[in-house]
């Protein structure tokens, strides 16, 4: 074999070898978002997105079931937005040089009530809804009635003072 052959055959060895190494790395990542779809479905019902619920629906309820809960949840958005600022007021007075017990459990206690008052609106609408269907779609739906943990979005700017180094007491 002459240098010329040897570089053809080098040059189609690599690409080979680079066809191969993307060729498995697509298996893996499609294996593992096949896995994760799977095991999506396989969740407990109350671990599922409502849409994906809902999907589940003669087309006919489901959007008149989508229609009234998304008007309950946008009427219910001003009592979880006090929530947020009450719970946000408590907070930043907490970090303050203005430490007032009485007033910081005063906010929080605003913001709970608030919260009650947001998820007893949404509540009474669901069981309002669930009135209205036949048992298999109740029966389905009832699902919405669980109570799911709050998913807390913070503020960046509120961590980055959270993690500063603090000076020492003394």
């Amino acid at each position: 074999m002459n240098a010329r052959t040897l570089k053809i055959a080098l040059a189609a060895s690599v690409a080979l070898n680079l066809f191969a190494v993307a060729a498995g790395a697509t298996l893996l990542v499609g294996r593992a978002n096949v896995e994760h779809r799977l095991d999506a479905q396989q969740r407990a019902p109350r671990d599922r997105p409502f849409l994906t619920v809902v999907e589940g629906l003669d087309p006919a309820v489901r959007d008149r079931v989508r229609d009234t809960l998304r008007a309950s949840a946008l009427a219910a958005h001003p009592d979880f937005e006090q929530t947020r600022l009450k719970r946000r007021e408590a907070v930043a007075l907490a970090r303050s040089a203005n430490f007032d017990p009485a007033q910081v459990s005063a906010l929080l206690e605003q913001s709970r009530v608030a919260e009650l008052r947001g998820r007893a609106r949404l509540e009474a609408d669901a069981v309002a809804v669930l009135a209205t269907l036949e048992p298999a779609d109740r029966a389905a739906l009832s699902e919405i009635l669980t109570r799911r943990g709050r998913t807390v979005v913070r503020d960046k700017g509120e961590r980055a003072a959270r993690e500063a180094p603090r000076p020492p007491r003394g």
